[in-house]
């Protein structure tokens, strides 16, 4: 590992003294153990199986009240990142916690978007559904993987 010293001075009661800053540059992370592969599988899955979905969306949603090409480009968003999550967990790559710290808050503002712009009846109660039994808790999952990576970083 590479390593530069920066010198500091610091002034104390009229005395100098050289203090020095070690920064590491780079070099290997320590290993940290992945979540289990099992995990990388079901983010992959719900990552491949929103792409029929955005061609649905893409095609049922019209009209400027609907905004389909917003829609589509967040599940699109979502997608990409839960694949990237998925594949990245399942190689037992480090950077997982990277693209899972990324994934959390798209979950999270897809869930609160779908409650908050549906029309009242059915697809209230279904935006709510989906919401707390897939998007919530797959946000949460993300989010603790992204704390503990970052966790055992320091």
């Amino acid at each position: 590992m590479t390593v530069v010293h920066l010198p500091c001075r610091a002034e104390e009661f009229g005395q100098r003294e050289e203090l020095a800053e070690v920064i590491p540059l780079f070099g290997e992370l320590p290993p940290a153990p992945a979540p289990r592969p099992l995990l990388g599988w079901v983010l992959l899955g719900s990552g491949l199986a929103l792409l029929p979905w955005l061609c649905l969306l893409a095609a049922g949603l019209t009209g400027p009240a609907n905004s389909p090409e917003v829609w589509v480009g967040l599940d699109l968003l979502e997608a990409a990142a839960l694949i990237a999550t998925g594949l990245l967990v399942i190689r037992r790559d480090p950077r997982h916690v990277l693209t899972a710290a990324a994934t959390a808050p798209l979950l999270v503002v897809d869930a609160w978007f779908d409650v908050l712009t549906a029309a009242q009846g059915a697809d209230l109660i279904s935006a709510v559904v989906l919401a707390c039994c897939a998007e919530l808790p797959m946000a949460a999952v993300c989010g603790l993987m992204a704390v503990r990576g970052f966790a055992r970083r320091g």
